[in-house]
């Protein structure tokens, strides 16, 4: 994939699966502002790239507020001269079950995945639009939103409705030419390796380099962040220019294409449904083979 020319800005790529999509896009040619939180760890990614022949810049902030999406887009125009694939990564966790869930928690998660993505993107999509040229928007999804996953109520609520405003702004943007999709990775990364049954394969992966295991890469579809990059870098492409509106997974040897919610199963009743009716129907038609939720179990 040849980026040359392209202008990207990957938010949360001071380490982690960000940190992979900087390097990679910069790879492919691409120029990159690199942004997080952390003002050491973005100055250390913009060294990295710029080792390996790169090209980047840093612009520490905290993804949500509108002042931090319009000085990302500003940047990458200061620096590079446009802006043409933004790509949201930055995130934060604050797992509690429902009960024991506070607002801080709530609003937390919500404000850097859902509201950040937000911001982000319509900056980086004003900017594409006056350019003229099309663009790219991909963002990260979770399949916690896809499915949902104990504990974490404030996370999967954000990551289902990042998937509802991917398909939402592919027809939004779609006349403009820019692409708006989401990726669905599965890594190894300091939230994964928070699961149990993922640690010990993480941490023997950081600390002595042990590939993972088949049954992970191929069973689980679980990989590295190196492996989830190569897909960022394709919807970035001009060869994705026909993908939109798509919510896409990837983890070690595993790619895949999540469904978007649809009708399953129907019935009607003449003149309309009383609750008794409800209650007839449901274990017979609509209701015989229920839809399941949740991540399921890995199988290690």
């Amino acid at each position: 994939m040849d980026l040359n020319g392209k202008v990207a800005v990957v938010t949360g790529s001071g380490r982690g699966l960000g940190l992979a999509y900087a390097k990679a896009l910069a790879a492919a040619g691409a120029a990159v502002v690199v942004n997080d939180v952390d003002a050491e760890a973005a100055a250390e990614a913009v060294k990295e790239i710029e080792a390996a022949g790169g090209r980047a810049v840093a612009e520490v902030g905290a993804v949500g507020s509108v002042e931090t999406a319009e000085a990302l887009t500003a940047r990458a125009v200061a620096e590079f001269g446009r802006l043409d694939v933004m790509v949201t990564n930055a995130g934060v966790l604050r797992d509690r079950v429902l009960w024991k869930m506070t607002e801080e928690d709530f609003d937390t998660v919500v404000e850097v995945h859902l509201r950040g993505t937000f911001t982000c993107v319509r900056a980086a999509v004003t900017q594409m639009r006056e350019q003229g040229e099309g663009g790219r928007v991909i963002v990260a999804g979770s399949p916690a939103g896809q499915r949902g996953n104990f504990g974490q109520t404030n996370y999967a609520a954000a990551k289902a409705g990042i998937a509802a405003m991917v398909r939402t702004w592919a027809m939004e943007l779609a006349k403009a030419g820019i692409t708006a999709n989401a990726v669905i990775p599965v890594a190894a990364t300091a939230m994964t390796k928070t699961i149990p049954v993922f640690a010990p394969h993480v941490e023997a992966l950081e600390q002595h380099g042990t590939p993972l295991p088949d049954s992970l890469r191929k069973g689980e579809g679980f990989g590295t962040a190196e492996d989830v990059a190569p897909l960022v870098v394709y919807l970035a492409s001009d060869a994705a220019a026909e993908v939109t509106g798509q919510c896409i997974g990837i983890g070690g040897d595993k790619l895949a294409l999540w469904s978007h919610p649809q009708e399953v199963a129907v019935a009607y009743a003449d003149g309309g449904w009383c609750a008794d009716a409800i209650a007839a129907a449901w274990p017979v038609s609509v209701g015989r083979v229920p839809e399941t939720y949740g991540i399921p179990a890995p199988r290690i």
